[in-house]
């Protein structure tokens, strides 16, 4: 027997939330209040924890929502972008925010290393088919010309976000704009 469906007030709700602690937590980090995350999603506290009984509930959810945000996005900015790597740029952008909000999240997850492992798992599984998808249409298209894959691609971006700390003096974004613009030339050979 199927699911029962659920209603839409409780889908918006469960939404808002999402939405709302990826901001706060991307802002405050994932230590912000929960009562910090139903205010800006606009709902009350009896609300969130029917959705989410524990704070580790939500930050997982929250990854789990901008997973599929990230993969969701893959496709529609290839629809939509001026150019393949326009639409490459922008997913990495995203993918750069996204990085953002996980901060903290091995901190929440603290003794169930089950849990972040399949996590880790559904975020390689979900994003290195959309990225290897971005690198083929814009290779495709003649403008990418690097020869590297969507998983070293996704882990070269990922090292320059994970230990990048509020400082006014480096913008992530920026250094990872200089990474993707690179993929545009030939890289040179190593030398012997």
């Amino acid at each position: 027997m199927p699911a029962p469906k659920r209603r839409a007030d409780v889908e918006r709700n469960e939404r808002a939330l999402l939405d709302a602690a990826a901001k706060v937590f991307a802002t405050s980090g994932v230590d912000a209040t929960v009562r910090e995350v139903a205010a800006a999603a606009g709902v009350g506290m009896g609300t969130l924890y029917r959705h989410f009984p524990t704070r580790a509930d939500l930050v997982v959810a929250v990854y789990r929502h901008q997973i599929d945000a990230c993969a969701d996005a893959g496709p529609a900015l290839l629809a939509s972008a001026s150019s393949p790597f326009a639409a490459l740029l922008a997913w990495i952008h995203l993918f750069v925010d996204f990085l953002g909000t996980k901060h903290g999240l091995a901190a929440v997850m603290q003794g169930d290393q089950t849990g972040f492992s399949a996590l880790h798992t559904l975020f390689l599984d979900r994003l290195v088919p959309v990225l290897s998808d971005l690198l083929t249409t814009a290779r495709a298209a003649g403008e990418v010309s690097a020869d590297i894959s969507a998983y070293e691609l996704i882990r070269a971006v990922g090292d320059l976000c994970a230990w990048a700390v509020p400082d006014e003096n480096y913008d992530v974004r920026r250094i990872v704009t200089l990474l993707i613009t690179g993929l545009r030339q030939e890289q040179p050979q190593p030398m012997d």
